[in-house]
């Protein structure tokens, strides 16, 4: 079965669309993380298209002979050449490696619009440092007059960006598709649940196609979770293990830092350095500051929220961007070891424990997110209003939830404070009065003017007309859809 992914499957079509119309080759790039769905969205381009395709799939570890030899017999097998065409293929891969096999493809596309797929591109440069110069050799002189959607695929966040940038050879030459998760809408639709419980699924599962799959349509979350973590083979835990031992295979300073902060504790840089340490004492800033730059801005493992306000500030927190990583490493780690020594009954104790606390963390970014779409497209009421951030300060206290604003990470204007309560139990007063008396330690919040917003699980026991907007999942969920 395949869902969702209308936009991107457009976007490859209009791809083709225009190879038809022109008679011209196209390439495009598509990264994303692992078992986010790139290879399972280019097959379903290739089917739907019903066009004369190649899928090759590089194996990590390989020396470039045996990939170009791999890329051979993937070719012999496709569906780009007919019986006769096959024969005419050499029995032993070319002697000139890449560069030649390149150019072996060429001779034999078809006149009429076909697709090529090269999946695991990182693993090709890995293997032989030429692969890039040869592509875009071959693209110029060859591939790019043919009537030829080439997709280029990677799960390498940084070495895919780096691919297309101006000091590679390929720069210029492909088109960027950056594939994510599913989306909350989208994980809604996958799991054919709403409100809370599609929340909930989406925190699980981090929308990835994956897992998501795994999930019975209609099914509460509470019962996934305790079904799931019975199975000691369950995509919960393989999925985030199989990220972890791809990007950080041995247990360095990286791996201790990713770790610490999923932890439920070291958001901070302080108490990062202070959990990823050993016997030595924290790693030191000369150390992890290029660590944390790594981990968000080339591995994307990683993201930083910064405090939203009009005055400039140093201070940032640490999260894990994926949500499904995020739960792994802070419980679901925990409950695999006690699955794998049978011991059921503790690891739903350790689940049960845990998971409130870390639920109303996790939905925080999701919620932001939901209320700058909804402000963006002017359904709030506040005009030129399209970031949602928080706010804090050096001591954490306190701690707004949510800061609308015109423009991240300082604001020349503060369009609304907020609250999320994701606890059990209504906002009341003794929330709101929490709310109005921490709200004006925002610099550029202005009482009377700057508004008051409320996104509550369970609903709200105020009186009319106390604060400006109240929400609750379902418009979280809408927004998305929208």
């Amino acid at each position: 079965m395949f869902v969702g992914r209308r936009a991107e499957l457009d976007m490859l079509t209009k791809d083709l669309d225009r190879i038809r119309r022109t008679g011209g080759g196209r390439s495009v790039a598509v990264r994303g993380r692992r078992q986010v769905g790139k290879s399972r969205l280019v097959q379903e381009l290739c089917d739907r298209a019903g066009l004369p395709y190649c899928f090759y799939t590089a194996v990590k570890g390989a020396s470039s002979t045996e990939a170009v030899g791999q890329f051979l017999g993937a070719l012999r097998d496709s569906s780009l050449l007919t019986p006769a065409g096959r024969d005419l293929l050499p029995s032993q891969p070319p002697s000139g490696g890449w560069g030649d096999m390149l150019r072996l493809l060429a001779g034999v596309l078809p006149d009429t619009p076909s697709i090529v797929v090269l999946d695991e591109l990182p693993w090709l440069s890995e293997q032989d440092p030429t692969f890039d110069g040869h592509l875009q050799v071959v693209w110029d002189r060859l591939l790019s007059s043919k009537p030829v959607l080439l997709l280029l695929l990677g799960s390498d966040l940084h070495m895919m960006q780096r691919f297309t940038e101006y000091d590679r050879p390929f720069y210029g030459r492909a088109a960027n598709m950056v594939l994510g998760p599913f989306n909350l809408a989208e994980t809604a639709a996958v799991t054919e649940l709403s409100g809370a419980d599609a929340i909930d699924a989406h925190l699980i599962t981090g929308g990835l196609p994956g897992i998501c799959l795994e999930w019975s349509p209609g099914s509460p979350p509470t019962d996934f979770l305790s079904t799931e973590i019975t199975s000691k083979t369950s995509a919960l835990f393989t999925v985030p293990e199989q990220s972890l031992a791809s990007e950080f295979p041995a247990p360095d300073t990286a791996r201790r830092v990713l770790e610490a902060v999923g932890g439920l504790g070291g958001r901070t840089f302080s108490n990062i350095a202070a959990a990823a340490g050993d016997r030595g004492g924290p790693v030191s800033s000369g150390t992890l500051s290029p660590l944390l730059h790594r981990l968000v801005d080339e591995k994307k493992i990683l993201a930083v929220d910064k405090p939203l306000s009009t005055k400039p500030s140093k201070l940032a927190q640490y999260r894990i961007a994926d949500s499904n990583l995020r739960l792994y490493l802070a419980i679901l780690r925990d409950v695999h070891q006690l699955i794998l020594r049978d011991r059921i009954a503790a690891a739903r104790a350790v689940l049960e424990a845990r998971w409130s606390t870390w639920r109303g963390h996790a939905v925080e970014p999701i919620i932001r997110d939901a209320l700058a779409l909804a402000a963006g497209a002017g359904e709030l009421g506040w005009t030129d209003t399209w970031e949602v951030g928080g706010w804090w300060n050096r001591q954490a206290n306190p701690e707004i939830d949510l800061v609308g604003a015109d423009r991240a990470p300082i604001a020349s204007r503060i369009a609304f404070a907020g609250s999320i309560k994701w606890q059990d139990g209504p906002f009341d007063r003794h929330h709101l009065d929490d709310l109005r008396r921490h709200a004006p330690m925002i610099p550029g919040f202005e009482p009377g003017t700057s508004g008051l917003v409320v996104v509550s699980r369970s609903g709200t026991d105020l009186p009319s007309g106390a604060v400006d907007l109240i929400w609750g999942p379902d418009d979280i969920v809408r927004a998305w859809s929208a």
